[in-house]
């Protein structure tokens, strides 16, 4: 163990970044949701989809209620499956949100094995499945269809997609101020051409 001048370890010190860098993760994504949940507004008051966030599954087990029902205690009951599900155009979508600020590629490392479980279910079943992934460095957002994350996973081979690949076989997604990430455009691009 190494001490510094001003007394600190190098365990200590170690172990701080890896907090700061887990906090910061933490709300990775939050700019992407937020687009999203405001697109998913919109096509709800256009009438054009429903599609929603699905709530994750949390069992509470402490309510403060000294304090206006404040929640102390709560555990996920089971985990997730997607982001987001719902009906456009008379199918069934279902998604998964991802963001990273890798410029060069996306690690499946994001994903879970319960999510591709479920993603292979809905393809099965006839829905529509696919990512919104967004490259924060870049400023891009993308669609890519389930079935290539799938098959990339299923592989084994790589560690990540590279960007390339997402930018060649996905679909940008149009920022605008109204919906702020149109990604139904894109989902009418790629399905219902």
């Amino acid at each position: 163990m190494i001490k510094y001048p001003n007394g600190i370890n190098k365990t200590y010190t170690e172990k701080k970044r890896i907090v700061v860098k887990r906090k910061s993760a933490a709300n990775r994504g939050m700019s992407l949701e937020d687009s999203i949940n405001k697109a998913c507004e919109y096509y709800k008051d256009i009438d054009k989809a429903i599609i929603t966030k699905r709530p994750t599954p949390i069992n509470v087990v402490k309510v403060d209620y000294s304090r206006g029902a404040l929640i102390t205690q709560a555990y996920f009951e089971k985990q997730s499956t997607t982001d987001y599900n719902g009906i456009y155009r008379g199918k069934y979508l279902d998604f998964e949100a991802k963001s990273t600020y890798l410029k060069t590629s996306f690690p499946l490392a994001n994903i879970t094995p319960h999510q591709i479980e479920h993603l292979k279910a809905v393809i099965r079943h006839g829905g529509i499945a696919f990512f919104i992934i967004e490259f924060e460095g870049r400023l891009e957002a993308y669609l890519l269809d389930a079935a290539i994350v799938l098959d990339f996973w299923d592989k084994g081979e790589r560690k990540s997609i590279p960007y390339s690949t997402i930018k060649e076989k996905g679909l940008l997604i149009e920022r605008k101020y109204q919906p702020p990430l149109d990604y139904l455009k894109a989902v009418d691009e790629y399905y219902f051409k």
